[in-house]
């Protein structure tokens, strides 16, 4: 469907246009989820920022998932999930104080001491490069929430059909370029689904806030805002 998360990007940008006049931030799930951001917010000038989500796995088999944590203090879990295991209160302590750990240090890495992108009372594209069991998008939608996002619009290049259907009861809306019904996994979708790297996450920030700086002025003007440069 994807050749990579670029060509994602600028697919999902296409379903996206008609939200460009609203003037959106664009936030992507890092990682992977950061260079299909970067092309979404391109096309539609807007503003981009990541949030981080880590996901909880289970002890003894990490990539299962149970829930997710992100910024801000977010925890959400997979109650009936982690009943049918077995998993005890400190085993999920333990988790997530080390996803904790590994979250802290992305922030400081993609953001440094910056303030996160103000989303209060704006519209927010939240974007992924897929959606598998959308505890991650669960996490960051409530993020977005506890920072007075007006709306928030969950999109993707791909995802299952049940997976759309569970989050449209979550963001506000569920966008998504394919909706295959035989769905394994997010990888199946692109030619090349190769890990993004940290470096690259805050390579493309960095590109994104030099081109947003260069451009504020014009776009004050055409908003009917004095520029302040002046």
């Amino acid at each position: 469907m994807f050749r990579d998360r670029t060509d994602a990007g600028r697919k999902l940008a296409e379903l996206l246009l008609p939200y460009a006049a609203q003037r959106p931030v664009v936030i992507g799930l890092a990682r992977g989820g950061v260079p299909v951001a970067a092309e979404v917010a391109r096309r539609l000038h807007a503003q981009l920022d990541t949030l981080v989500v880590r996901k909880i796995g289970v002890p003894w088999q990490p990539e299962l998932g149970v829930g997710a944590i992100a910024e801000g203090g977010v925890t959400v879990t997979n109650a009936p999930l982690v009943e049918s295991l077995g998993l005890s209160d400190r085993d999920l302590v333990a988790v997530i104080g080390a996803e904790r750990l590994e979250l802290e240090r992305r922030l400081r890495r993609y953001r440094g001491d910056r303030e996160p992108a103000d989303v209060a009372g704006r519209l927010v594209i939240l974007v992924d490069d897929g959606l598998a069991t959308g505890y991650t998008a669960r996490a960051a939608i409530e993020a977005l929430r506890r920072r007075e996002a007006r709306r928030v619009v969950l999109a993707v290049p791909v995802a299952p059909p049940d997976s759309i259907r569970e989050l449209a009861g979550v963001a506000d809306e569920v966008l998504a370029v394919e909706s295959p019904e035989w769905f394994a996994a997010i990888g199946e979708a692109y030619d090349d689904f190769g890990q993004t790297s940290d470096a690259e996450v805050a390579a493309i920030l960095e590109d994104a806030r030099t081109r947003t700086a260069a451009t504020a002025p014009d776009a004050d003007r055409l908003q009917g805002r004095p520029d302040q440069s002046l």
